[in-house]
């Protein structure tokens, strides 16, 4: 039997197809694999991850550069075949991931393995948090950052997000400007109505979502605590209270 591995084909001169793409072979002879690489040699041509020349360690063991190797570079990279997606940056745009940076690892990790705009949970690979945190760093830290990667066998723990983090992430996006009706930071009287319905009744509100605000913010693996947090942030950014 033939173990699950990863391909990545360019199809030259119809069209081009990058990142990871997993295929499962059945019962078959080795001679088999070789003719059908070799019937497809005009039009493409095959890397299996993990044969010899690839270094590519096994699942939760990988190093931050194989996974975005295996994965990442399909959207994150800037080399050819890489795909031109829209909000998602690419490797040594300091620009465009200092926001990103400005987040944490932690809450970046999280946010890649929940799946984020067009981007599947964990980039639609099998890799663990861990593994997702070293690619994360290894992509992060080539922008202008300097995470530090949990190494093989070290696991991450499992913290609750600040207010200031999840705010910074998601709420100033609409708050700090007003977009689509937002109560802004500056208008503290808007927030003193608000505040006076409590922090739970807010919460709610935020958890459901309200208004153009979508449920949780548009933020689908914020915990119910970090809601609370995010909000008790906010208020004391506008120099207001709530209950």
């Amino acid at each position: 039997m033939f173990r699950r591995r990863s391909v990545s084909l360019a199809l030259a001169g119809v069209l081009t197809l990058s990142g990871a793409l997993a295929f499962g072979m059945g019962s078959h002879p080795p001679e088999d694999e070789a003719a059908v690489i070799e019937r497809i040699k005009p039009v493409a041509h095959v890397e299996v991850a993990g044969a010899a020349g690839t270094a590519a360690g096994a699942v939760g063991n990988r190093s931050g550069e194989e996974l975005f190797k295996q994965v990442c570079v399909a959207c994150h990279g800037t080399g050819p075949g890489a795909a031109n997606v829209p909000n998602v940056p690419k490797v040594g745009d300091k620009a465009a991931w200092a926001p990103r940076i400005g987040v944490g690892l932690d809450m970046l990790v999280k946010s890649a393995k929940a799946g984020k705009n067009a981007m599947p949970p964990k980039g639609g690979s099998d890799a663990t948090d861990e593994e997702l945190a070293r690619a994360i760093a290894y992509m992060a830290n080539q922008s202008g950052a300097n995470f530090k990667a949990p190494a093989a066998g070290e696991k991450i723990a499992g913290n609750e997000r600040s207010g200031e983090q999840i705010a910074k992430a998601v709420c100033f996006k609409c708050h700090a400007t007003g977009e689509k009706g937002a109560p802004k930071i500056s208008d503290k009287a808007a927030w003193a109505q608000r505040g006076s319905k409590g922090l739970d009744a807010l919460a709610t509100s935020v958890i459901r979502g309200h208004g153009n605000m979508p449920a949780r913010g548009g933020m689908a693996d914020m915990t119910d605590t970090e809601v609370k947090n995010a909000i008790a942030y906010l208020f004391k950014e506008v120099g207001s209270e709530v209950k």
